[in-house]
């Protein structure tokens, strides 16, 4: 009678034989607390598959922590650990799932804070949940101990993963053919005073600012259904300006309508509302949540409208250095989640924005293939597949003076915003549109017929101004009016030579 037939295996694909792995293995299953780098969590020799989810995570040990430990607990904290050796780790795949920290780099300029690199398994995520992912990514490790202050820096997401997500269901590119808008950037508004106005009135400043040159309006991040104005109103008034506008000027305009609410009912009972009313994009809030976000962009694609998404709340999180989340992080997680439209700084504006910073977060929304690029603060190089694009929006402090500047930190690719630049200009709104829209047609002429225009930017404006009173008037009341403080969040890292061993 035949029996099954052992094959004795002496060396492991790795090189490591196989007596030694079952020692460590042994040891790592021993009742009570282990280091987490000895519980399989640090492997210095790791070879990254193609199919990793990878995330760098900026880590500040705690006094007398080892920082490759502080690094092993990040990785183990963030997928499979708890603070002992648990018995029913032998009923899992334990090998596979536990995340591993493969490399520990010192930050220049810092003896106390560390780069640590970390990869993830795929199936340890669920498909197309950036609920689920987060829930492992920034979870209860941030408040791990070990670690005075953690920020997750950047992470690179396998093709394999990303196809599990919508993207953007609309991009830049059916974007400016649905807009008939090409070969320079969008302009908007958003209406101040954010809160107070009655919806007749609303009305009228969407109306006269697109009336005036502009391509879109804007609702702010807290504006709602409040009892000055309640969302029917804010929605019937503003569609009513747009649509007057359009048939003025000929131009197709949008309104960017804050659905944003205290449930998914009130969402999706004002994304309707919008629809039946013709709108062409809607907009949400990122404090909405993960869950929300992704919900409203499957209801947006389905529905054909764009969605622009203000990114309220993202500084309370990715401002500081030390601890948070990189909002390059977060805009690779809305351009997942599907939003078309996603604020990223301006550089020049009232708003913190490094330059170097800007433009990458600008590259992760734009790009197909990004590279690493270290100066722009992309770690890891990034393939989007076919993932459309999401366009950045440039708002905040920004006004027709700095237009120059605007086209060639932030490109044609982007809405530019102008707020307080529209609706603070001393003839009114419609003469604040009507002074960016000839202040930003005037600097493309002059870029396409190959003036230097960041040098000549001021009298380029100087020259066009002549023929507009609104664009004279503007740079008259705005000249010189400029927020030149110190970014919080500089890319003064590079790459390290040599890792912690």
């Amino acid at each position: 009678m035949g029996g099954l037939k052992y094959i004795k295996v002496t060396r492991c694909p790795s090189g490591m034989s196989l007596e030694t792995r079952t020692r460590i293995k042994n040891k790592r299953y021993e009742s009570g607390v282990l280091p987490y780098r000895d519980m399989g969590y640090w492997e210095q020799e790791y070879k990254i598959k193609h199919t990793d989810i990878l995330a760098l995570f900026r880590m500040t040990p705690q006094p007398g922590v080892d920082p490759i430990e502080a690094a092993a607990a990040i990785a183990g904290e963030s997928s499979t650990a708890t603070w002992t050796v648990v018995w029913t780790d032998l009923l899992t795949a334990a090998d596979l799932y536990r995340a591993k920290a493969y490399r520990v780099a010192r930050v220049p300029s810092s003896n106390e804070v560390y780069f640590a690199y970390i990869a993830y398994d795929i199936d340890l995520f669920e498909e197309g949940s950036l609920a689920n992912l987060t829930a492992s990514i920034i979870g209860n490790v941030f408040g791990f101990k070990a670690v005075r202050a953690l920020r997750l820096e950047d992470m690179r997401f396998p093709i394999a993963y990303l196809k599990t997500f919508q993207g953007p269901a609309t991009g830049l590119i059916v974007e400016r053919e649905r807009m008939d808008k090409f070969g320079r950037p969008f302009l908007g508004a958003t209406i101040k005073p954010k809160l107070g106005l009655s919806g007749k009135n609303y009305g009228r400043v969407v109306f006269e600012g697109l009336k005036g040159g502009l391509d879109f309006l804007k609702d702010d991040e807290n504006i709602n259904s409040q009892p000055f104005m309640r969302y029917r109103e804010r929605f019937l008034f503003s569609m009513e300006g747009v649509n007057h506008a359009s048939c003025l000027t000929g131009e197709v305009k949008g309104h960017y309508l804050n659905v944003t609410g205290a449930t998914m009912e009130d969402l999706y009972e004002r994304s309707d509302l919008c629809y039946q009313l013709g709108s062409v994009i809607l907009m949400i809030d990122l404090v909405i949540g993960y869950t929300a976000i992704q919900s409203i962009t499957q209801w947006s694609r389905k529905h054909d409208m764009l969605l622009h998404l203000h990114r309220a709340g993202n500084s309370a999180y990715a401002r500081q250095k030390d601890h948070g989340i990189n909002f390059r992080v977060i805009c690779k997680w809305m351009r997942m989640a599907g939003v078309d439209h996603l604020h990223a700084g301006t550089v020049v504006g009232k708003l913190e924005g490094d330059p170097y910073m800007v433009k990458g977060f600008y590259a992760t929304l734009l790009t197909t293939k990004a590279a690493a690029n270290i100066k722009n603060g992309l770690f890891f190089p990034q393939d989007w597949a076919s993932l459309r694009r999401c366009v950045p929006v440039g708002s905040g402090g920004i006004h027709c003076g700095q237009m120059h500047k605007l086209i060639t930190y932030l490109g044609d690719d982007v809405v530019l915003q102008f707020g307080g630049g529209t609706i603070g200009h001393p003839d009114g709104i419609q003469a604040g549109a009507t002074a960016n829209r000839v202040a930003l047609e005037s600097m493309i002429l002059a870029r396409n017929a190959g003036h230097p225009y960041l040098s000549e930017g001021n009298s380029i404006l100087t020259d066009a101004a002549r023929w507009c009173g609104s664009l004279r008037t503007a740079l008259d009341v705005w000249h010189g009016v400029s927020f030149n403080y110190t970014s919080t969040d500089t890319g003064d890292v590079v790459e390290s030579e040599t890792p912690v061993r």
